[in-house]
């Protein structure tokens, strides 16, 4: 069988580019699908899917289009457009007779798509690597930038994109353009041959995703070993904004079935504007969907901020701090702070179907705020319970324990809780 291997660029600009990317996918084994996200100039190089098609899979037409060509009008329109057509050849794969429609070029049947390569300057990086974010996990996505040196977190987003330095710009064929294209190419036909058969969901258990910090890693390992040992296999998300959107997106793809919400951190950011802030949507993803979860408020009792090296700011010179690194600064909030981000943790709640449990460290919510840790404070850590406890759904039980929230004792109760959420969920399915 041949891999298909799409590549996405401006043909009109990065026509020899992708010309060149198609012999070296064709000279490995596998077959090229070039797809024209341009608008304005004449392609330079013959495209597999035409700009007109992809315009018209975006909702749109070319001729509409090109009445008053911006990139804010045009770009919404192709970046559309090319992710249904690779959707929808990523849903045909594995199936026989789907096709791509014909075009003026006559496109040769497609059965599927097997990963793709992206080609582009700033404007290029963001239209692609968008179509590349709304690609499920794991299939593979190579982005070969001009930008790719720098801070690329809003093109990578939350999916797995490799990101690829151009060096030169793409403009024109040269020996290390040439060189760098055929790493592209050798990249994305290794990486579609390497993850077939690797089934990304298995059957009976779901795997557990389970949310963690740096002051709840050891907790953490405990866990994913106590579920091994159950059957169920995990995987971790480092509670950092990013890594929360993560894990509930994943929820969102059916990849998550249940989940350890281990670390709350990402909530206290949002209310306090710290670098963890984990989004509107954070901790209200399963809860929608149903999935059995257990919450605990794991390394909430903080917040993280970028500062220069040991210095404290103003704003918190009276709080107890400790600082995570020399820039990353971790001060402790107030009871009157962590009730604020208790209460918008029972709003996030809110709306949860299904199973949840919310469990309560009574020594310490992470190692920092254990007896004897630097942001060590009972009164405040009561005045967070209290404000959890308050208002939440009834179908959410609330359990207590006088551990911290990394002993042993308070990980076997979360993972026990846990796979009890589970069974009982899998038990009444199965009626």
């Amino acid at each position: 069988m041949h891999h298909v291997i799409a590549v996405l660029a401006t043909l009109d600009t990065k026509g020899a580019e992708a010309q060149f990317l198609r012999e070296r996918i064709e000279a490995l084994g596998s077959k090229a699908l070039l797809i024209d996200i341009g608008v304005v100039g004449k392609p330079g190089a013959r495209p597999d899917v035409t700009r007109e098609e992809v315009a018209k899979a975006g909702g749109s037409s070319l001729a509409q289009l090109l009445v008053d060509p911006t990139r804010a009008a045009a770009s919404p329109v192709m970046v559309a457009g090319a992710t249904k057509v690779l959707l929808d050849l990523f849903h045909l794969h594995g199936t026989h007779g789907a096709r791509l429609p014909h075009d003026s070029h006559g496109t040769h049947d497609v059965h599927g798509v097997h990963a793709v390569i992206g080609l582009g300057g700033t404007q290029g990086t963001s239209n692609c690597t968008a179509v590349m974010q709304a690609l499920p996990y794991g299939f593979p996505k190579v982005m070969v930038s001009t930008v790719a040196s720098g801070d690329v977190s809003a093109f990578v987003g939350i999916k797995d994109v490799t990101m690829m330095f151009s060096v030169g710009d793409l403009l024109g064929l040269n020996p290390v353009t040439r060189r760098i294209l055929a790493n592209a190419a050798g990249a994305a036909h290794g990486m579609a041959l390497a993850g077939g058969g690797i089934e990304m969901r298995r059957g009976g258990k779901p795997t557990i995703g389970i949310s963690n910090l740096g002051v709840l890693t050891d907790g953490t390992m405990l866990a994913i070993e106590l579920l091994r040992q159950r059957g169920y296999e995990s995987i971790v998300f480092h509670a950092v904004g990013s890594g929360g959107r993560a894990m509930e997106q994943m929820m969102k793809e059916g990849l998550i079935g249940a989940v350890l919400d281990y670390a709350m951190g990402e909530i206290a950011d949002d209310v306090f504007h710290g670098l963890r802030a984990g989004g509107p949507e954070r901790m209200t993803v399963a809860g929608d969907l149903g999935l059995p979860q257990v919450i605990v408020p794991g390394g909430a009792e903080h917040i993280g901020l970028v500062v220069e090296a040991n210095t404290v700011p103003a704003r918190w010179k009276s709080h107890k701090h400790v600082f995570h690194n020399p820039i990353i600064f971790a001060p402790r909030l107030s009871a009157s702070e962590l009730e604020q981000v208790g209460h918008e943790a029972v709003r996030r709640l809110s709306r949860t179907k299904g199973d949840a449990t919310l469990m309560l460290p009574l020594r310490g919510v992470s190692r920092y705020s254990v007896p004897g840790g630097p942001l060590h404070d009972p009164a405040g850590d009561r005045a967070f319970f209290a404000a959890l406890k308050t208002g939440l759904p009834k179908g959410i039980e609330v359990v207590e324990i006088d551990a911290g929230a990394e002993d042993p004792a308070f990980v076997r109760a979360m993972v026990e809780k846990l796979v009890a959420l589970v069974e009982r969920k899998s038990a009444t399915l199965a009626r």
